[in-house]
């Protein structure tokens, strides 16, 4: 094959594999600018969290199991009248104690938990006060409902779209464009930690509580926030 004649076969090669590339191959995007916006509001906790617990010691692991049960079946059927308050079991445990030099199991230590939860504070504070009779506190938390918190991040969430496109704004008029395409937008809620009202491990104060008052309640805020985390393009004159 003469050589012009092999050189033009290669030219229609070549041109027929670009011709088989994909029209829609993504073009480069140039002037690209991540930018971030954050909105947050304080929201009231509106749900109150107690857990007692009921811990004793004994020589004899199924007498010591058998006073833990009865102790708990008793709040159980205490706390269970209220329909206001929701009533689950917590962790349970047992483990046993040595004598000084480690070899020899003395006895046996048992502690099982009650966990309480309630919108109405008032209420889950009474009753705690009457469990304290027999059971001791192990902690008081507060949190924000699931509708409470979903109704806060609804209201941020077009907040935290409004505060990306004017700092998109900036942005742009900072580089001197003359506006801008959003090439992704990602739209994130942050958690929040409960806050810790009050801990309750010795059985003295546990007890005194229990004959006081009910104890007044102020359960604070959690700061919730939206964050808003995108691409724009710049357009450049």
């Amino acid at each position: 094959m003469p050589t012009l004649t092999r050189l033009t076969a290669a030219l229609a090669l070549c041109a027929a594999t670009l011709a088989s590339l994909p029209l829609h191959a993504e073009e480069a995007r140039y002037n690209q600018i991540a930018l971030r916006a954050e909105v947050s509001q304080d929201v009231a906790h509106d749900l109150m969290h107690v857990t007692l617990y009921s811990e004793g010691q004994d020589s004899d692991p199924a007498k010591l199991a058998a006073s833990i049960t009865q102790s708990l079946n008793k709040a159980l059927d205490t706390a269970r009248q209220d329909k206001k308050v929701t009533v689950t079991l917590g962790s349970r445990n047992s483990y046993p104690i040595y004598d000084k030099d480690g070899q020899q199991i003395t006895g046996w230590r048992e502690r099982a938990e009650l966990r309480l939860e309630s919108a109405d504070f008032a209420v889950l504070s009474t009753l705690t006060s009457k469990l304290l009779g027999d059971l001791k506190m192990a902690a008081m938390t507060f949190a924000i409902s699931k509708p409470s918190r979903k109704k806060s991040e609804d209201e941020l969430l077009k907040q935290a779209v409004d505060a990306f496109k004017e700092r998109a704004q900036l942005a742009t008029a900072a580089l001197g464009g003359k506006g801008y395409k959003l090439v992704s937008l990602n739209l994130n809620s942050s958690g929040f930690r409960p806050m810790m009202m009050q801990r309750m491990d010795a059985a003295p104060a546990a007890m005194s509580m229990s004959k006081a008052a009910p104890q007044q309640i102020e359960a604070g805020t959690s700061e919730v926030t939206v964050n808003a985390d995108g691409v724009i393009e710049v357009q450049l004159p």
